[in-house]
């Protein structure tokens, strides 16, 4: 199983990160959330951005690009093997910071890498 990061976690159950951790965790992942709002998700406590955890296989992003410059220093100290681009999350400038760091980055969906098995 991929222990995962969730950057972008929010307690709404109308947001993809919401559907995003409950999908992860049913799936048998383990999650970290990470975010500005509080709250529980599928269990877990969300954190305010600052703790860096070891052992990160993927983040996932749920953040728009506007707001992402303040979590590079953050994500590459994290070291994950990779940082999924969900849809509206795009950014070229930290794709190419990741891949200078030898940190794969996908532009994709969790919710249907999950739901197709690629995860």
């Amino acid at each position: 199983m991929k222990q995962t990061l969730i950057i972008g976690a929010t307690p709404n159950p109308t947001r993809y990160a919401f559907k995003a951790a409950s999908m992860l965790k049913a799936k048998g992942h383990e999650i970290i959330n990470v975010g500005i709002k509080s709250g529980i998700v599928a269990g877990v406590e969300i954190e305010k951005p600052g703790n860096v955890h070891a052992d990160i296989h993927t983040i996932t992003l749920y953040i728009g690009p506007e707001h992402q410059p303040e979590y590079f220093d953050y994500i590459l100290q994290t070291n994950p093997k990779r940082v999924i681009f969900n849809p509206g999350t795009e950014n070229d400038e930290l794709e190419l910071l990741l891949r200078e760091n030898g940190i794969e980055a996908l532009n994709a969906c969790t919710l249907v890498l999950l739901a197709t098995g690629q995860y």
